[in-house]
């Protein structure tokens, strides 16, 4: 450690003590509040949106809802008020959640064999999970539909939920993968020491610490399905889906109830994130006081 001579009769006092120098001091005072606004302003650079969707749920808009009418509870009262509105919705409900359940399904036993085996063409395995990540979603989206359209599928909810287990698996593996690989496998080791059969210490060892990423990855393919616009507009024909009827609806003025429904979602959302946080704290404090 170095030290500075203040003079003859006095000790020595080191850097440390002495504390920072002006400049890191400077440097210092920079951080304390160049983080703080630099993250102050990417929450309203995200949450802007959300707010101005939420304030004008309540607007009486009339035929357009670019410019504010006035304050309505009428918006909110029914909401499905718009002619398909809340068909479109529930179409867009009912496709991500079986796409999400098939998805996070085949997506965990892929995870599962690619990151615990090894055999031949694991990693061209490993390629073309990636694939549809990397791939444009018009060009998804157009070679689905070429496909359809040569095997004489008619297009419809079937198609379009195809479509969206499709790429959500890619979304799925790579988040469960990432779980996996940082479980011990010394645990499932301990749990056949002491006689347990493989699929037994599967489900009571493995799989109880894979949920948290399971859980992760099924929310995030029920988000990316839900919002799916360029691959259902593809493949949907007929059937309309929220986002699409967003997206026809914009042309001629989008209806109020439609940020009523984004609201609903927005603050739906919210809700599970503090569900999960709450039950979370009570699981914690519970295993304290075993």
């Amino acid at each position: 450690m170095s030290t500075q001579q203040s003079g003859s009769t006095e000790a020595p006092v080191s850097i440390d003590q002495a504390g920072p120098t002006p400049r890191s001091r400077r440097g210092l005072d920079v951080g304390r509040w160049f983080v703080p606004v630099i993250g102050g302003l990417a929450f309203l650079y995200l949450l802007v949106p959300i707010a101005y969707i939420f304030v004008f749920s309540f607007n009486d808009a009339g035929r357009t809802n670019l410019t504010w009418r006035g304050f309505t509870l009428a918006n909110w009262q029914d909401p499905c008020r718009p002619s398909q509105l809340c068909e479109a919705f529930v179409n867009s409900l009912n496709v991500a959640v079986i796409a999400t359940v098939v998805a996070t399904v085949l997506g965990t036993m892929i995870a599962f064999g690619l990151e615990r085996y090894r055999f031949r063409f694991a990693g061209s395995a490993n390629l073309l999970i990636f694939l549809p990540l990397a791939t444009p979603e018009v060009v998804l989206g157009a070679s689905l539909l070429s496909q359809f359209l040569n095997l004489g599928v008619q297009l419809g909810m079937g198609t379009t939920v195809l479509s969206h287990i499709m790429f959500c698996i890619s979304f799925v593996v790579v988040a469960i993968r990432a779980r996996i690989a940082t479980l011990d496998p010394a645990l499932e080791e301990a749990a056949a020491d002491l006689y347990a059969s493989g699929r037994t210490a599967f489900w009571r060892v493995t799989f109880p610490l894979l949920i948290p990423g399971i859980a992760a990855a099924a929310l995030l393919s029920f988000a990316i399905s839900f919002d799916d616009f360029i691959v259902a507009n593809f493949n949907s024909g007929a059937f309309t889906t929220f986002p699409q009827y967003a997206y026809v609806a914009a042309r001629r003025g989008i209806p109020a109830e439609v940020n009523v429904l984004g609201s609903a979602m927005f603050f739906g959302a919210i809700a599970l994130v503090l569900g999960v946080q709450l039950w979370r704290y009570w699981r914690n404090r519970r295993w304290a006081t075993l």
